[in-house]
C-alpha cells in the first residue's frame, strides 16, 4: 500500500489553471480597496457573502453571478466579496471541504480537489467579485493565495503559531476570528503575532518545504463571530475596540453575523444584521464589516444524503438568494446614512 500520494506543486498548478494578467491586476486592486475599507480611507461598508462551504462548483458559480450583479447594484456603498471557501476545520470530524474531499467520500483526492478548487476559483475571481476564503492547512495556502483578496483565521485555528505566520505573510487582509468559546484576547494576540516578520518552513512554488520569509501583515484585523454567548452587541463591540487600543492595534472590526452570532440559527442572521444595520446608520465607525453565511437555497442538507442537491448547503445551514438579497440593500441604505452622519459631523467640526 502507498504512503504518499502525490498532487500537484503550486507552480505546476497555477500553470495548468493560470489568473491571466487583467485577474492578477483585479485581485491586487480588490485587496488594496479591502485595506481601504477596513481603515475607512474608503468609507463603504465591507460585506463577505456566500456559501458556508462550496461543495458544488457549478452551482457555486451561479451564485456568484447573481451576487456580483448585486455587488455592482450597491457598489456606491458596499464592497462586497464573495465567501469561496474550499476548507472546513472540525473539532473532531466531517467533511473537510472540496479542497481536500472532492468527492465526499473520504477517499481524500487531494490531488483532484486542489484542481477542482484552484478551477473554481479562478471562475469565480472572472465575476469581477474579490474572494474570500479561510486558510485552514498551511502547506495548501500556496496553491490558491494568488486568487484570494481576504482572508480568514478561524476560531480553531487562531491560537496556532503556523497559522499566525502564515497569516503574516499572506499578501491580503486577513481577519482574526475569536475563539469558539468568545475570547478576544487571544485574537488579539494573533494580529499583534501577525503583524511582525516570521521565518518559517512552509511549501514552495516548486513543492519543496522551504523557508518562507515575511515582513508582517499590516491589514490583520479582529472578527467578532461570537462563543458561547454572541459578541455582535454594541457592548460587546465597545469592549473589542477598548481590548484593541490597549494593544496598540487599530479599531478595525469585522462582525460575523452566523456561527456563535446566530446561535448557529440561519434564521436569526436577519435580526443580527438588523442590529449591525441600526448602528451604522447611527453613525457607528467601529463596524468595518459585516459576514453572512447564504447560499442559493434556505437551510442545509446531510452531506450523506444521495444524490446532493447542488444548491443546497452541506455544512451549516445558509439563507437563501431570495432572503440575501434584500439584506445587502438593508446594508447599503446603512452605509449610505452612515456616511451622512459623519460628513455632517465633519462640517459642525
Amino acid at each position: 500500500m502507498l504512503d504518499h500520494d502525490p498532487f500537484p506543486t503550486p507552480a505546476d498548478l497555477t500553470a495548468d489553471t493560470p489568473l491571466d494578467p487583467a485577474l492578477r491586476t483585479a485581485v491586487s486592486a480588490h485587496r488594496e480597496t479591502i485595506a481601504d475599507v477596513l481603515d475607512r480611507r474608503d468609507p463603504r461598508l465591507l460585506v463577505i457573502v456566500g456559501p458556508c462551504s462550496v461543495h458544488d462548483p457549478v452551482a457555486a458559480l451561479d451564485y456568484a453571478r447573481r451576487l456580483a450583479d448585486a455587488a455592482t447594484r450597491f457598489a456606491d456603498d458596499l464592497v462586497v466579496v464573495l465567501r469561496a471557501y474550499l476548507e472546513k476545520p472540525r473539532t473532531v470530524a466531517g467533511w473537510v471541504g472540496l479542497l481536500r474531499d472532492p468527492t465526499m467520500d473520504g477517499a481524500g483526492d487531494i490531488a483532484g480537489g486542489i484542481r477542482a478548487g484552484r478551477a473554481f476559483l479562478v471562475n469565480a475571481a472572472r465575476t469581477g467579485l474579490p474572494l474570500a476564503y479561510e486558510f485552514v492547512d498551511p502547506v495548501l495556502a500556496p496553491h490558491v493565495a494568488d486568487t484570494v483578496s481576504w482572508a480568514a483565521i478561524g476560531a480553531r485555528t487562531v491560537t496556532s503559531p503556523p497559522h499566525r505566520q502564515l497569516a503574516s505573510w499572506l499578501p491580503m487582509p486577513v481577519g482574526m476570528k475569536n475563539t469558539l468559546g468568545g475570547r478576544i484576547d487571544l485574537a488579539i494576540d494573533a494580529i499583534r503575532a501577525a503583524g511582525l516578520p516570521h521565518v518559517f518552513p512552509g511549501i514552495g512554488t516548486d513543492g519543496r518545504v522551504t523557508a518562507l520569509r515575511s515582513d508582517g501583515n499590516p491589514a490583520v484585523h479582529l472578527v467578532l463571530r461570537g462563543g458561547t454567548v454572541p459578541n455582535h452587541d454594541a457592548a460587546s463591540v465597545a469592549a473589542a475596540v477598548s481590548a484593541l487600543a490597549e494593544a496598540g492595534l487599530h479599531s478595525r472590526i469585522v462582525v460575523d453575523c452566523s456561527h456563535g452570532n446566530s446561535g448557529k440559527d440561519h434564521n436569526r442572521q436577519p435580526v443580527v444584521l438588523a442590529d449591525l444595520a441600526d448602528r451604522i446608520g447611527l453613525g457607528d465607525q467601529a463596524l468595518a464589516g459585516v459576514m453572512l453565511e447564504s447560499y442559493l437555497a434556505d437551510g442545509r442538507q446531510c452531506p450523506d444524503a444521495r444524490p446532493l442537491r447542488p444548491d443546497l448547503s452541506i455544512t451549516d445551514a445558509c439563507l437563501g438568494w431570495a432572503r440575501t438579497a434584500p439584506l445587502l440593500e438593508q446594508l447599503a441604505v446603512a452605509a449610505r446614512r452612515r456616511n451622512a452622519v459623519v460628513s455632517k459631523e465633519r462640517i459642525r467640526r
